[in-house]
């Protein structure tokens, strides 16, 4: 737990916190008594301020939203960009994970850090020749892509072209869902490519990178450079 955690309880009460921030700080808010005190009363002011600054809507305002909204074309939900892999598109991602393995990047499984070590065909290939295996592709900084099969619950996580870090920060990759946010390890390698293998909790519905010490962080400390929701 960080100091700078119950410095979030006004952006938090006004919805101004990012997914990573929000989950973090939920996690917080069940340990810490004064923070959910601090919350409740600063939601408790916005409301009072709002209904004294309230004004009634000018009468023909409803009509003329109405009108909009039929002459309107509406957009479709925003969902993420999850496509099946096909045959020639899983030898592609395989070729680029092993690339990234043979760089002796840092691989994750079960959530735990391993030494920087090339990472064998088993847990990749697990994931890649899985019937539901589906890419997702991130947004943010880089290129991220994310191989998931929630019938066996663990997922890859490829990353490039992220920006270069100074010797004492490093990328760390979160699970992200209802229990909060969850350290899925770094990714420390100091080469284009990085690579992330890991198991896949039910709950979890996005994923997270963020900037922390080289050492990591407990719950992350920084905005998410790079998003990709599960959703």
């Amino acid at each position: 737990m960080t100091a700078e955690l119950h410095t979030l309880t006004g952006p938090y009460a006004l919805d101004a916190v990012s997914d990573v921030d929000r989950a973090e700080f939920e996690r917080h808010l069940g340990e810490c008594a004064a923070c959910r005190q601090e919350v409740a009363e600063l939601r408790a002011t916005g409301a009072r301020l709002a209904v004294a600054v309230a004004v009634d809507p000018p009468p023909e305002l409803k009509p003329a939203v109405l009108a909009a909204v039929a002459r309107t074309r509406q957009l479709p939900p925003r969902v993420p960009v999850v496509r099946k892999l096909s045959h020639a598109k899983t030898w592609q991602v395989r070729s680029a994970l092993f690339g990234a393995a043979a760089a002796a990047v840092v691989a994750v499984v079960l959530g735990v850090a391993t030494t920087p070590a090339p990472v064998t065909p088993a847990p990749v290939d697990s994931v890649l020749s899985a019937p539901d295996a589906a890419a997702i592709q991130g947004v943010g900084e880089g290129h991220a892509t994310l191989v998931v099969s929630r019938s066996r619950n663990q997922a890859v996580l490829l990353a490039s072209d992220l920006p270069a870090l100074d010797a004492g920060h490093a990328y760390q990759v979160w699970l992200i869902g209802t229990g909060g946010a969850r350290s899925a390890g770094l990714m420390t390698s100091e080469r284009s490519q990085r690579m992330l293998v890991a198991d896949l909790p039910p709950d979890v519905d996005r994923i997270g990178i963020t900037v922390e010490p080289a050492g990591g962080s407990a719950g992350p400390t920084t905005p998410a450079v790079t998003r990709i929701s599960l959703a």
